[in-house]
Parts: C-alpha cells; structure tokens; sequence
C-alpha cells in the first residue's frame, strides 16, 4: 500500500479542535482538503502528521501554539484612538473588523475593549498560544 511522502498531493478529512474540545474546523460534510505535503500551505505539524500514512488511515495530530498559529503576544494589542476611526464609529467588544497595516495589507483584529478615547484592538490570530489537536483521515494520495 502506498504511504504519504513529502511532495506528494493528497486529500484528507479533519476535524480541527482545541485542547478543550472546541471544534474550530471540519471538511465533515463538505469535500476533503487537498494540499502538497511539505508545500507549507498548512500547519506544518498537519502537513507533516500525514507522512507514512496509508489510504484510509486515521490520525490524531496535536499541535503545540508554537508550531501552530504561534504564541499570543502582548505587543499586538493597541489602542486605536477614537480620534482616528470614521465618524460616528462604534463597536461591540467581540467584534471582528478589518484594518490595513501601513503597508497596505489587511489584517483582522478584535475589538477586546473601549475607553473614552480608544479601541483596544488585538490583532493575535484568534487559536494564538492556543494547542490544536486535528483528527485526519486520509481519503487519497493524488
């Protein structure tokens, strides 16, 4: 039976989860996921979890932060005054908005707080410093 090895193309189900069990995302009821092992599209712990496996094979993967959507960091909090958003601006604290960093590419931040002056803006990837634990079946090898 062929078994996965790095540059191969191949098709999986998953079922992402936190430590907790909180699902995060699933391919259930939808298509696989298809992607180059090694081409670092993905979680390089998901990528490389798939080497040696066969067709049918199924998998638990844990993913330390670190090597996941990294570790949450303080300095990509800040405030961002009232003074510099839209007229009439308001938002909910839990709000996902998008912003452009200087240079013009997006980033998604979340509203984690308000003052009289400003928005308290985090702009962590929302799984940072969090422990990932995908569940992978492997449907093809392409």
């Amino acid at each position: 039976m062929a078994k996965v090895k790095e540059g191969d193309t191949i098709s999986i189900h998953y079922t992402g989860k936190l430590e907790d069990g909180t699902v995060f995302d699933s391919s259930e009821g939808g298509a696989p996921l298809e992607f180059k092992v090694g081409g670092g599209a993905f979680l390089k712990g998901l990528e490389d979890g798939a080497i040696g496996m066969g067709i049918g094979d199924e998998k638990t993967i844990r993913i330390p932060a670190e090597e996941g959507y990294g570790i949450y960091m303080k300095e990509k909090v800040f405030e961002f005054g009232r003074d510099r958003a839209p007229e009439n601006f308001d938002s909910e604290i839990g709000q996902q908005l998008q912003m452009y960093r200087a240079d013009g590419m997006p980033i998604t931040v979340k509203v984690t707080g308000k003052t009289e002056k400003a928005f308290i803006m985090d702009c962590n990837h929302p799984w940072a410093g969090k422990n990932l634990v995908f569940e992978i079946k492997l449907v093809e090898i392409l």
